[in-house]
């Protein structure tokens, strides 16, 4: 959630929900990673053939050819020094190599109270979830307390500004826009004066989707960042990219893309209660190391939470009812 300085309560209430909701939608059922893994296992010992069925799994599900390379070279390791006796151990040193990748990702958004208002800017590629994910943000948000206003600067969908209204209505936030079809930047210029003088403490700035192979599109975006920096140099203050985790190693190459043109500085993974198996995740972290700030597990606002690394790897490993005998098995 939001954050101003140390975790407030509200966040421990939130996570064993969240987590059950992470675990029943991730894999819908057993693990893609450890399904059948007790019966490959029993009556053997862990050995090379173990470990490269488990390479063929993570690499076929998007984890990555440089993460999946760390994660063996751990498990072979543990392998040689007899650490690994029986499939639970087995699937506890899986959860904690997955974790040790994910972890300096694990990093929540801070909302610095010096910065009035905190500008985020949300950015992304078609049907990613942006203008959902803003819904989600501003209502989390206003739960906490901070004032928001919502800037429709996808100007180029009439949809997408009629949907970021009804969602400022949900969340009690101030709205700014104008007609379909105007200058983004404009757009956000003028809602950032407006949010300075009303005196609100978050600004959520919608853009247009753009693919980001399409340069002319990604100028743009630039463009808008630049628009910020003239009312306020600092400005903005996350630039947060929202991809679609069905989206494979694409998503990879989006992140990287935007990255570049934008300075990307924080990462939203949605839709993994789709088809997507969340071994992306795993490949964005280990490759780009930017901070994933929240995740999506649905469509009502209870399932979008923070990430939190440890969950993740368990309900990546574990499935929605655990590994065989629940090694290990997260609160």
């Amino acid at each position: 959630m939001f954050r101003r300085a140390p975790e407030p309560a509200a966040a421990n209430d939130e996570k064993p929900g969240f987590f059950r909701r992470l675990r029943a939608r991730l894999n819908r059922g057993d693990s893609w990673l450890t399904t059948d893994l007790a019966d490959l296992v029993r009556g053997r010992e862990i050995d090379a053939a173990i470990l490269e069925e488990l390479e063929t799994r993570l690499i076929t599900a998007d984890v990555g050819l440089e993460a999946t390379t760390r994660i063996l070279d751990d498990l072979r390791k543990r392998v040689a020094r007899k650490e690994l006796t029986d499939v639970n151990a087995l699937i506890a040193a899986l959860r904690e190599s997955i974790t040790r990748i994910l972890a300096p990702c694990a990093v929540p958004l801070v909302i610095d109270p010096a910065r009035h208002p905190f500008v985020i800017l949300v950015v992304g590629v078609n049907g990613a979830g942006k203008t959902t994910t803003i819904g989600k943000l501003a209502r989390r948000c206003a739960d906490e307390g901070h004032s928001v206003l919502l800037a429709a600067g996808d100007t180029f969908r009439a949809a997408a500004i009629e949907q970021l209204k009804v969602w400022a209505d949900r969340s009690g936030s101030a709205f700014a826009a104008q007609g379909a079809g105007a200058d983004p930047g404009a757009v956000v210029f003028d809602a950032l004066q407006s949010a300075r003088a009303r005196g609100t403490d978050v600004l959520l700035a919608d853009t247009a989707g753009r693919l980001h192979s399409q340069s002319h599109l990604m100028e743009e975006l630039k463009k808008v960042k630049r628009v910020l920096q003239r009312v306020d140099a600092s400005a903005p203050h996350e630039v947060l990219l929202v991809l679609d985790a069905n989206q494979g190693q694409n998503a990879l190459a989006q992140a990287q893309q935007f990255r570049e043109a934008v300075g990307v500085t924080g990462l939203v993974l949605t839709k993994l209660d789709g088809s997507a198996r969340g071994g992306i995740v795993i490949a964005i972290a280990q490759r780009l190391k930017i901070p994933i700030r929240y995740i999506g597990v649905g469509e009502a606002a209870e399932d979008f939470g923070e990430f939190d690394a440890a969950a993740f790897a368990a309900a990546l490993v574990e499935g929605a009812h655990g590994g065989p005998g629940q090694a290990g098995a997260a609160p």
